[in-house]
Formats: C-alpha cells, sequence, structure tokens
C-alpha cells in the first residue's frame, strides 16, 4: 500500500528521503508545496527531479478523506462527516471566532473513555486516527474555506476521542500544523484536551513546544466526576491535579478546565465555590471554561438555565477564579461533539 505523506512531519519526511538517497532539501522543496503551495499533485512539484517524482507517485499518496455529509449553521458554522478509506467517519467542525477561523479536530474512530453526558461516547472506539487523516480533517475544512479567501487559524484537538490515548499520531499531526515551513499554524493557536489521562498530562509538559492543554474536568470532587467520568475511577482529583502541576512546572504554561454544566447536578453556588475551593488548594493557575451544555437524546442530562450559568461564572469570579462562558455555535445543526456520526452510524439521517 501507498503511504499517505500528509501524515509526515518535516523530520519523518527528511529522514525517509534521505534513505532514499535524497538531499534534506528534497524534503524541504516537498514539504512547501503541499503546505506553502497547497499543491496535491506529485506531477505539479516542478522543481522536483522527474526520477523523484515518479517514485513518489509510485509509492506515496496524498489521499483527503471525502465528505459523506455537510452541516452549514446560520452562524457560519460547519460540521462535515468525513469518511475515510476503510470506511470509517468521524466529524470535523469549524467554527468562525472574531479572531480567525477554528477547526475542532478528532482524534479517533468513537471513543472509550464512557463520558456519561457526551454523544462521541455512544460508539465505542474501532481504531484510532492517524495523522495523516487528521491533517486530512484540517486540510479538507480549508477547501471549503478557500472560497471566502479563509484559511484555518486554530486548532482545537477536542472531537470525537482521547487524544493521549491516540498521543504519537496527535503530536506528529500538530507538529505538521506547525511546522514554519508548513502551515505555521502558532503553538499558542492550538489546544489539545485531555479528560484525564494523567500518563499523557505528565508527558505532554515536557514536549518542548507551547501548546495549549486544556482539561474536561465538568465536576469540582471525585463524587460526582465518579458519575460522569469513568477515567476518573482510575485517575482520580489528586492524581490529575498532581500532574497538572508536574505539566506546569515542567512546560511553564497554565491549564483550562473544561466544564460543562449540568442541570441539578454540578450547577450550584456551592459546587461553584467547590470549584474555586479545588483550585485555589492545589495552587493551579486555572482558567475555567464554563460550557453550556447541548443536550443529547439519548442522554438524560439537561442544561443549566442561562440565570444558573451566570451566577456560576459571577461566583468563581468573585472567589479570584478566570472564568467565562464559551460562545455557543451550531445552535441549528446537530451541535454537540458526535451527534451526526451518531445518526448516520445508527441509520438515523433525516429522520
Amino acid at each position: 500500500m501507498k503511504k499517505n505523506l500528509l501524515g509526515y512531519t518535516l523530520q519523518r519526511m527528511t529522514d525517509e528521503f534521505v534513505a532514499l538517497g535524497q538531499t534534506k532539501y528534497r524534503a524541504k522543496q516537498v514539504f512547501g508545496w503541499l503546505y506553502q503551495k497547497r499543491v496535491m499533485d506529485f506531477s505539479a512539484m516542478t522543481d522536483v527531479s522527474k526520477d523523484f517524482r515518479a517514485v513518489l507517485e509510485r509509492d506515496y499518496s496524498l489521499d483527503l478523506p471525502k465528505i459523506h455529509t455537510r452541516q452549514d449553521a446560520s452562524d457560519g458554522t460547519i460540521k462535515l462527516l468525513l469518511e475515510m478509506e476503510d470506511g470509517a467517519k468521524v466529524e470535523t467542525v469549524l467554527m468562525p471566532y472574531n479572531y480567525g477561523d477554528v477547526i475542532c479536530v478528532s482524534s479517533q474512530v468513537g471513543c472509550n473513555m464512557g463520558c456519561a453526558f457526551c454523544a462521541s461516547g455512544l460508539h465505542r472506539k474501532t481504531r484510532n486516527l492517524t495523522s495523516a487523516e487528521m491533517m486530512g480533517e484540517l486540510l479538507t475544512m480549508n477547501g471549503i474555506l478557500d472560497q471566502w479567501g479563509r484559511r484555518v487559524t486554530h486548532i482545537v484537538v477536542m472531537g470525537t476521542g482521547e487524544p493521549f490515548d491516540n498521543y504519537d499520531n496527535v503530536m506528529d499531526f500538530i507538529r505538521i500544523a506547525n511546522e514554519q515551513l508548513g502551515l505555521a499554524i502558532g503553538a499558542r493557536h492550538i489546544t489539545v484536551s485531555t479528560c484525564g489521562l494523567v500518563d499523557g498530562i505528565r508527558k505532554y509538559g515536557h514536549e518542548g513546544i507551547q501548546i495549549n492543554l486544556a482539561i474536561s474536568l465538568h465536576a469540582p470532587n471525585d463524587e460526582i466526576r465518579n458519575q460522569i467520568m469513568p477515567i476518573s475511577r482510575a485517575y482520580p482529583m489528586d492524581a490529575l491535579m498532581d500532574a497538572i502541576k508536574d505539566y506546569e512546572s515542567n512546560a511553564g504554561r497554565r491549564v483550562t478546565f473544561e466544564y460543562i454544566l449540568l442541570a441539578g447536578l454540578n450547577d450550584s453556588l456551592a459546587q461553584a465555590d467547590e470549584l474555586a475551593d479545588l483550585i485555589h488548594h492545589y495552587g493551579v493557575f486555572a482558567y475555567v471554561n464554563l460550557i453550556p451544555y447541548n443536550e443529547v437524546v439519548e442522554k438524560p442530562f439537561k442544561r443549566s438555565s442561562p440565570s444558573a450559568v451566570k451566577a456560576f461564572a459571577d461566583r468563581l469570579m468573585r472567589r479570584g477564579i478566570n472564568a467565562t462562558v464559551r460562545k455557543e455555535f451550531g445552535g441549528d445543526i446537530d451541535a454537540a461533539c458526535g451527534q451526526l456520526r451518531s445518526k448516520v452510524v445508527t441509520g438515523d439521517e433525516g429522520k
């Protein structure tokens, strides 16, 4: 089978091309054609020798996923269900902010983390996505943005899947996106979100790249977190917070806590105080991103009222915790992560 060159970091491409008898510069040429000149045809890479172009055509591919389903929201959000070469389907979403175009990338086909409120977990993980497939998500979205003269400017790896359960492929994808000779998306414009895989958090702190880290917390204590996030039973709050402290020490970066507000479960003022106490107790330099819940038909949870969301945010701010409420996107399409894929996989598309 041909190897998809879109999954190659510049270093990996350099090593492989040198092993084929090429110079290091050859990799920079091809990398530039792909990501700077946006040429997806080996035969059009005119400053690469014909002989090596023939090798590239024979042994490598530049395959992108197919668009299975596209949803466009009135606010400019674009949700794609993409089909990979083996038929696997994953979601990716484009969210237009006033500061740029943010893509939410999936890292796995399905998810094994089992978070009780999440549509992504309705279907178990069947496999990891490759770095080429994740890059395919981004390049496919860039192809759509071309019509408006726009490009993806920010990346959040927050779609279906647990990124640290697919660590190496996720990091290769990020390195390709961040590479100055490639897409040159700044490290501080890239965020990886984990539900709390402690070993991954510690490893991430030693990467030496200023990428953001978000923690899906969603509860102020182990009792509530155990109810909605099975990962908490393996890595309770003490272990998680210790890993975050270790990350902050090694990476020199603050973390963001993502906190979905679920009516009657984790959205009281007492729980806001408990969350503030938790952050102060461990001395982490955390920023809290409060998320109004996108209700999922198959799940029993309800979104908190606007007044409860505001009161929760205000209480955190009064307790000295920097908190904001995430802007909502795609309200008139399948907004929640995993909803569109679940419809298609279960055969309910269009119902």
